[in-house]
């Protein structure tokens, strides 16, 4: 379909390049993108794509806002706290461009759904901020044989590239088998610049641009590496491996979640519920920020942020239950482990599921 007269106007910059132009702008309209999450690096990849003028975009997130998420995920405000970000990003693109289409999922990604949902689109973006779905967004578009986007980010660091692009290196090429997923906590246990995903997710929607317009160098085969301190690139060359390719069957049958399960944590833990109702002399360590604060009633309480947990190890004491508790039960986790397998330390017990406040 031909670009309007008020679509020519609205992408003028567009059509002043040569290597975009009228026939450019018109494959732009033409294409269709899926992004996966609209969080911190799907808002402003969901922003850029709208104002690029892709013509289908769809957006994939169960998620509801929460203040915590204003701080990068920009495509929110204080008003939209509470809802659904699936569908108040729909509303915000359509509003920013009126002449593409949304398509707002408020659902989870699932083996069920994925393959149907990947089917309607010609690029696929991944902002989710776990390795199963990772893996699983990887799998499914080798099947599907779909083109894929990457990007994640970590505190100061960031990483983009572009996985399954005309028969190149995939996801499994870089990382054959997943981390321990709590041994790399998550920006919920420890934060995230605010202006990091900014910078990944427009990253991001430029490769995307570049595919749709048959342009420059394409990140396939290529991890590029940002560090926000240092204001560096760094580039890492990905070799290309045998693909593990699914069959659809195997696909909706393989467990996701189980394959990148973790083992550490899994010794004793209790429930906060089941804490509260200890008596008061009880011991407990609370690892998060100082700015966490905690509130545990009559209960003796040793503040040591993970960051910090070795200047704190000498006042931990060795005989008697020590309950270890963080906001999500992730950073605790961590602490436990780190503890036992430096200090010795055998009487600590996780607080499952953490306390918010």
């Amino acid at each position: 379909m031909p670009l309007t007269a008020e679509e020519k106007y609205r992408y003028s910059r567009h059509l002043l390049l040569e290597e975009v132009g009228l026939e450019g702008q018109e494959k732009l309209k033409q294409a269709k993108v899926l992004v996966i999450g609209a969080g911190g690096l799907g808002c402003p990849v969901l922003l850029y794509l709208a104002a690029a003028g892709v013509g289908t975009i769809g957006v994939i997130d169960f998620d509801t806002i929460d203040a915590s998420n204003l701080q990068r995920q920009i495509l929110f405000s204080t008003d939209d706290v509470g809802r659904s970000k699936a569908e108040v990003a729909k509303e915000k693109l359509n509003a920013n461009n009126p002449f593409i289409d949304v398509i707002a999922y408020n659902e989870e990604l699932t083996n069920e759904n994925a393959l149907d949902i990947f089917s309607a689109f010609d690029i696929i973006v991944d902002g989710s901020d776990n390795f199963y779905t990772r893996y699983m967004v990887n799998d499914a578009c080798l099947i599907a044989k779909k083109p894929l986007v990457y990007g994640a980010i970590h505190k100061f660091e960031g990483q983009v590239s572009v996985f399954n692009y005309q028969n190149g290196p995939t996801y499994r090429c870089l990382f054959p088998s997943p981390p321990k997923t709590e041994s790399i906590p998550s920006c919920s246990e420890v934060g995230v610049i605010g202006v990091l995903p900014g910078i990944i997710g427009t990253q991001q929607a430029n490769e995307v641009i570049k595919i749709i317009l048959g342009i420059g160098n394409v990140l396939s085969g290529r991890l590029l590496i940002y560090n926000a301190l240092q204001s560096s690139f760094m580039e890492i060359q990905i070799n290309k491996t045998e693909a593990m390719i699914f069959k659809k069957e195997e696909f909706l049958k393989f467990d996701y979640q189980g394959y990148c399960k973790v083992s550490i944590g899994m010794g004793k833990s209790i429930t906060l519920e089941e804490l509260v109702k200890l008596s008061s002399d009880v011991f407990v360590v609370d690892v998060r920020g100082v700015w966490e604060q905690p509130k545990l009633e009559n209960k003796c309480i040793l503040h040591a942020p993970l960051q910090q947990i070795t200047d704190y190890v000498k006042e931990i004491p060795t005989d008697k239950n020590v309950y270890v508790v963080c906001q999500h039960g992730v950073r605790s986790k961590v602490a436990i482990e780190y503890l036992e397998k430096e200090y010795n330390f055998t009487n600590l017990i996780n607080v499952e599921g953490g306390m918010l406040g």
